[in-house]
């Protein structure tokens, strides 16, 4: 029986001494786990029957989408308080009415 207890706490030890050195995986950044603007315009770039955009339209698109993106993209990372913390309900509503109107002014 003594062996058999030795047995399992020597392979307890040896797969927490495994694990322990497997390396890490790096958690995603928040800005890596959202598309970004380029990307989703890109694909958004298609017309009526589901070709995609040639030329003047599709200049015309990508200028139209990376602005609207951007505004928001901008927006929903500034949208923190003075702790760093995200803002919620009004005060996230209200900041970004204003942020989206002044990046529409600035355009």
């Amino acid at each position: 029986m003594s062996r058999l207890i030795a047995a399992v706490l020597t392979s307890l030890f040896a797969a927490n001494i495994a694990f322990a050195q497997a390396p890490a995986t790096p958690a995603t950044p928040p800005q890596a786990a959202t598309p970004s603007a380029d990307s989703t315009c890109e694909a958004r770039a298609v017309d009526k029957n589901g070709k995609p955009l040639a030329g003047a339209a599709r200049a015309s698109f990508m200028k139209k989408c990376h602005a609207e993106a951007g505004g928001k993209a901008g927006c929903e990372a500034k949208a923190v308080d003075k702790n760093g913390k995200p803002l919620a309900g009004a005060a996230r509503s209200s900041f970004m009415k204003k942020c989206e109107a002044d990046a529409k002014a600035a355009r």
